[in-house]
């Protein structure tokens, strides 16, 4: 989280302002922060949202482009916030479109993958965070993350390595009609050995003869 605190250079920007960096989401993850902000009071919310900062990088046409918190924009929009704390963390508006996105990826601040785990063109990406596509499998992630899968990481896109960990593994019906029983096989999945690469794994490998 980006606490207010420890960001003295804030600007206040409208949601439907803010341009992703990525192409999708979990819906499902969207839906429980969403649930989330609906249970708090007036005041909660208040306090939440001074303590929520958006981080952000300057780019073309110095716009707001988000490295982070997408499924909380969105939970957020759905909830009917409209505004929310924004810090910039660099001002690259200065670049042309091109270079500015591949900067973006080369500092692991930009996700080029669409729903599917398919590479997509910077051209291509959506300007408002309503336009992001639903991951299935980044919402399974998400679900085997609370579950307690695998570890938080503070590594970039850490739930979109496990979403194409188990895209292969995991059938999308099973997550959109099951979804606790995909968790369930989720969770089988995270310890095996077989995703011993990924960040935040805590299977056992096996001991030496």
């Amino acid at each position: 989280m980006y606490h207010l605190s420890r960001n003295p250079s804030l600007t206040r920007v409208r949601l439907p302002r803010l341009r992703p960096t990525q192409f999708a989401v979990g819906y499902e993850e969207v839906k429980l922060k969403a649930e989330q902000w609906s249970r708090m009071g007036k005041k909660q919310r208040k306090i939440e949202l001074e303590h929520h900062v958006f981080p952000s990088v300057l780019g073309p046409g110095a716009e707001h482009f988000i490295i982070d918190h997408h499924h909380l924009g969105i939970a957020l929009m759905e909830e009917g916030i409209e505004a929310v704390w924004v810090t910039v963390l660099d001002d690259l508006s200065w670049l042309d479109p091109a270079v500015f996105w591949r900067t973006l990826e080369f500092r692991s601040w930009s996700h080029p993958y669409d729903h599917r785990g398919q590479r997509r063109d910077y051209r291509e990406m959506p300007r408002r965070l309503t336009e992001l596509e639903d991951d299935p499998y980044r919402s399974l992630a998400g679900l085997v993350r609370a579950a307690g899968g695998f570890a938080k990481d503070q590594a970039p896109f850490v739930e979109f390595m496990w979403a194409d960990y188990f895209r292969t593994r995991v059938p999308v019906r099973t997550i959109k009609k099951q979804p606790a029983r995909a968790t369930r096989e989720g969770l089988r999945l995270a310890r095996a050995s077989d995703a011993r690469y990924l960040p935040g794994w805590s299977g056992q490998t096996a001991k030496p003869v």
